[in-house]
């Protein structure tokens, strides 16, 4: 037997207490997922905090080494990345090395010396050995052997013009060569500070090493990908002098120098966690296995470089 149909008052009333709880329950929903929010983003944030430190537990144990030693092998290694260069005839990098080297006391009261703050090679360090030559490998020999100077100046005091624009061989650089019996042979790269375009984003103030804050690579799930270690120009370590030398607007040589060079390269554990991680890169990744993807989306595949020359001339470790 049917039952009677439910008076219409009792219809809406029921009605009304199912969107009453169904508001109920998607207030609790809400509330959940902001929660689930808000524990994504406190894991992100342990997350980049495990990395900063990381990194910078490994600057301290590295210098911990160097004051147990009194500095030997810091000493070794920067002597080894000077040889390096001076092994490297004919340029420009070994002609201003030498002057330092074995005419110290005059070329230090020379102008066009005292504009050079020194190479790529020798203004960064390196912790991790295996990552120091991968970077070099990155950069390449003609970058690692760039000189790097303060101001313009100092640029057009390497190299003067005649008329036609030939090379005046007698002033400069050129005429330093001249000087130690030497003379230069082809091109070479030098790195003005006041001239490159220094990051536009913000600085670590309460970081020793002024590290740069820099957004790290996220899954659509928040999370860092796989085997991400951080950003290279990151993992740079500057000594006091160097983290002091500034420009006139008040930049360093990690967000000038090393910026430049660097961008956003992000390092990973291996080449399988940069391949997983190709949608979240954009300037090119390195991995401590020896993957190589450069900023244009191009692959270094093969066996890592074995020359004497690539593996002197690394950051000093």
């Amino acid at each position: 037997m049917a039952l009677p149909p439910l008076p219409s008052q009792i219809v809406e009333f029921n009605c009304k207490v199912m969107e009453e709880k169904l508001k109920s329950l998607d207030l609790k929903v809400n509330h959940h997922d902001d929660n689930i929010r808000f524990l994504k983003s406190e894991i992100n944030a342990i997350e980049d905090a495990c990395i900063d430190l990381a990194i910078e537990l490994g600057n301290y144990h590295s210098s911990a080494a160097a004051v147990a030693n009194n500095d030997t092998t810091a000493q070794e290694a920067e002597q080894r990345t000077i040889q390096s260069i001076l092994d490297q005839e004919k340029t420009a990098a070994a002609i201003i090395c030498q002057m330092n080297v074995r005419y110290h006391e005059s070329a230090s009261k020379m102008p066009l010396m005292k504009n050079i703050l020194g190479f790529v090679a020798t203004l960064g360090k390196v912790n991790d050995d295996n990552l120091s030559r991968l970077l070099a490998e990155y950069l390449g020999r003609d970058n690692m052997i760039a000189l790097v100077c303060k101001t313009s100046d100092g640029v057009n005091g390497l190299e003067k013009y005649d008329k036609d624009g030939i090379i005046d061989k007698s002033s400069g650089i050129h005429g330093l060569c001249r000087s130690v019996g030497k003379f230069l042979d082809g091109r070479f790269t030098v790195f003005c500070l006041e001239n490159l375009r220094p990051f536009s984003g913000d600085v670590n103030i309460d970081d020793p090493q002024r590290r740069l804050i820099l957004h790290r690579p996220r899954l659509p799930g928040g999370e860092c990908p796989p085997g991400f270690l951080g950003f290279a120009v990151n993992m740079i370590h500057l000594d006091r002098a160097h983290l002091s030398c500034l420009t006139a607007s008040g930049h360093g040589l990690r967000e000038t120098l090393f910026y430049s060079l660097f961008s956003h390269l992000q390092v990973y554990k291996t080449r399988a966690d940069i391949q997983r991680a190709l949608p979240l890169i954009n300037d090119g990744a390195v991995s401590l296995d020896g993957g190589i993807l450069k900023p244009n989306g191009s692959f270094c595949l093969g066996d890592r470089l074995h020359s004497p020359t690539l593996i002197k001339l690394n950051f000093i470790n």
